[in-house]
C-alpha cells in the first residue's frame, strides 16, 4: 500500500507539472500571436491629444476603434516642430491624430476623418463674437495656448497672439481683461457650458462660427504591408462607435450630431433624454453632405431614427436616472476658475 501511494503521489505531481507547463506554453503561444502595439506619434493638442492622464479625446477614440480589431497602440508626444519629420522618418507606424497634406499622403495611408478641430471665438460677456474669419481679429489681443500646433493659418492675419499656459489660463486672461478674446476648441466650450452653465451664460460670449477647422485622421505608414488592412478595419468601426454611443462616452458630451446612413441624426448618450429638446448638440463634422443639407436633423434612439423631436416616443423623454459622473471624465482635468 505504501509503494502504491508513493506512485500515486508521484503521478499526481507529474500531472500538476504537466498542467502548469501546458498553461505556460498556452499563454506563451497566445502572447506570440498578440500583435505588437502600433508605435504612433503625435503633438500635444488638448483636448484631442496629450499624455495619459490628460484630456486626449482623439487618442481615446482611436484606441477604442483599434481595440475592436484586436490592435493596441502607444503614442509618443513630440513638439510641433518635430512632428512631421518624426512621422515621416519611418521610426513610427503612424499617428492617431493627424492633418492631411500632399507630403504626408505620399508616405501615409489615411483613414476617413473621424473628428474635427474647430476653434471658436470666445469673449467677455457682451463682446462682439460675430467674426467669420481670423482676419477679422486684426489688432485684437487673442489668447492661444503656447506649444499647440495651430498651423500656418494664424500667421499674417494681423491679430496680436498672446501665448497662455493652458485653456484655463486663456480664460483667466480674458476675464481679467489682459486679452480681448481667446480661441477655444468647441469640445472645450461644450465642457464649459455643461459644467459651468451659470458662468458661461453670465461671464462669456461664445461665437457660433468656427474660425479654424481641420479634420482629424488616423494614418499608417505605407511601409507596413498591412497598412491598408489596418485603415479599412479602423474605418469599419466608426459608425458602430456612433450608434452605440462610444463617441458620446469618450467625448464626454450628452448629444452628438452625425451622419447615419446619409442622414444627419442627433444621438444622445442614453435613451433617457429628458423632456426638453436639446439646445446644444456637438457636431462631429461641420462640412459633411448631410450637415450641409437644408433638412433638419432627426433623432436616433433605440436603434430607430425619428424625423423630429415631436416624433420621439414619450417613453424616451424621461430624465436619465444614472447620469455620468463628471469627476470620472478625463475632461474634469480642466479646472476653470471664475
Amino acid at each position: 500500500m505504501g509503494s502504491i501511494g508513493t506512485l500515486r503521489s508521484r503521478a499526481g505531481s507529474i500531472g500538476v507539472a504537466i498542467a502548469v507547463l501546458s498553461c505556460a506554453m498556452f499563454w506563451r503561444a497566445a502572447s506570440a500571436q498578440q500583435p505588437a502595439p502600433l508605435r504612433l506619434v503625435s503633438t500635444a493638442w488638448p483636448p484631442f491629444t496629450n499624455a495619459p492622464g490628460h484630456p486626449r479625446f482623439a487618442l481615446d477614440l482611436t484606441e477604442a476603434a483599434l481595440a475592436r480589431i484586436g490592435l493596441s497602440s502607444r503614442t509618443t508626444i513630440v513638439s510641433a516642430a518635430q512632428f512631421t519629420p518624426t512621422l515621416l522618418s519611418g521610426l513610427f507606424d503612424g499617428s492617431a491624430a493627424v492633418w492631411k497634406d500632399a507630403e504626408r499622403e505620399r508616405s501615409l495611408v489615411f483613414s476617413q476623418p473621424y473628428l474635427e478641430n474647430r476653434l471658436v471665438l470666445v469673449g467677455r460677456h457682451g463682446a462682439d463674437v460675430s467674426a467669420s474669419s481670423l482676419t477679422a481679429l486684426r489688432n485684437k489681443k487673442v489668447a492661444i495656448v503656447d506649444g499647440y500646433s495651430y498651423g500656418d493659418t494664424i500667421d499674417g492675419v494681423g491679430a496680436i497672439w498672446v501665448r497662455s499656459r493652458s485653456e484655463e489660463d486663456s480664460v483667466q486672461q480674458l476675464l481679467r481683461g489682459a486679452v480681448d478674446y481667446t480661441l477655444i476648441d468647441e469640445l472645450v466650450v461644450e465642457y464649459i457650458v455643461k459644467n459651468y452653465p451659470a458662468e458661461a451664460d453670465t461671464k462669456l460670449q461664445i461665437g457660433s462660427t468656427p474660425l479654424l477647422t481641420r479634420p482629424l485622421y488616423f494614418a499608417i505608414s505605407r511601409s507596413r504591408n498591412d497598412a491598408q488592412t489596418i485603415i479599412d478595419g479602423f474605418n469599419a468601426q466608426l459608425r458602430g462607435m456612433i450608434t452605440d454611443r462610444t463617441y458620446n462616452r469618450l467625448l464626454h458630451v450628452d448629444w452628438i450630431q452625425a451622419d447615419i446612413n446619409g442622414t444627419l441624426q442627433n444621438v444622445p448618450s442614453s435613451d433617457q433624454v429628458g423632456s426638453v429638446e436639446p439646445q446644444r448638440v456637438y457636431r462631429l463634422f461641420s462640412g459633411s453632405v448631410a450637415a450641409s443639407s437644408a433638412v433638419q436633423p432627426g433623432f436616433y434612439l433605440g436603434g430607430t431614427t425619428y424625423g423630429d423631436w415631436a416624433s420621439v416616443p414619450e417613453n424616451y423623454k424621461v430624465d436619465n436616472a444614472n447620469p455620468p459622473d463628471p469627476r470620472r471624465s478625463t475632461a474634469s482635468i480642466f479646472k476653470f476658475i471664475w
